[in-house]
């Protein structure tokens, strides 16, 4: 009679088990190593019994394979998330294609054009659409002239004020000036009655000191004042 297939599942009886894992992990070894020689593969086993004991074999050395398995898995695990990166961006980039198709449509819908195949109600949302953008462009175009206007206002404002400090500024030069004026006049005035009482002053000076030929007999003292009188106009 053949062997009958085992069911693969935990064996109950721990005596058993021991006994079936040891028999199955000389084979698996053995296999292991036997693939390492006839492939001329690189091969690595651990195993772990259930009370945590160790058994391992390696064809060259346990470090060697399990540093060639990390590298590897990283690479492979990067090749992944770069798979999984392109995929995402192709996605992307298709959403990316269709929402550009949808708004070109759009646009060269909204400026009246491919317009066919459009039923009723379709038509009335893109007068629809067509009525509040131009309702907003209206209101955007008044919110502007507002604020120009209020600007010119203020720069109108601004100017007049500086206007009616240049007209404070005129009025005083225009208050020196005559100021000034008179004082020049009030100046040359009295220059020319000071020059006018020199003179006067001068003609008298000279009447008084004129020598008189008739009167040779007056006293000395006579003639040492018309003397000092003389001197001091002179």
């Amino acid at each position: 009679m053949g062997r009958g297939k085992i069911v693969i599942r935990r064996i109950d009886n721990s005596t058993s088990r021991q006994v079936t894992f040891s028999k199955r992990r000389n084979g698996l070894l053995k296999k292991a190593k036997e693939l390492a020689i006839l492939c001329d593969a690189e091969v690595g086993v651990i195993i772990f019994s259930s009370t945590g004991k160790l058994h391992e074999f390696a064809s060259s050395s346990m470090k060697t394979v399990t540093e060639r398995y990390n590298k590897v898995k990283e690479e492979h695990h990067q090749l992944l998330n770069l798979s999984s990166q392109a995929k995402f961006w192709q996605g992307e980039a298709v959403q990316l294609r269709q929402q550009l198709q949808y708004l070109q449509q759009s646009h060269r819908q909204l400026l009246g054009e491919e317009l066919f195949g459009l039923n009723v109600n379709e038509l009335q949302n893109l007068e629809t659409q067509l009525e509040t953008s131009l309702k907003g462009v209206r209101i955007k175009k008044e919110q502007g002239l507002t604020n120009e206007v209020k600007e010119l206002h203020h720069k109108g404002s601004l100017v007049a004020h500086e206007n009616k400090e240049l007209h404070k500024k005129l009025n005083l030069l225009i208050q020196e000036h005559a100021e000034l004026k008179e004082k020049m006049i009030f100046t040359s005035q009295a220059y020319q009655l000071h020059c006018n009482n020199n003179e006067l002053h001068a003609h008298i000076s000279l009447q008084l000191s004129q020598p008189q030929p008739q009167k040779n007999y007056l006293p000395t003292e006579t003639m040492k004042l018309g003397l000092q009188l003389n001197s001091k106009t002179c």
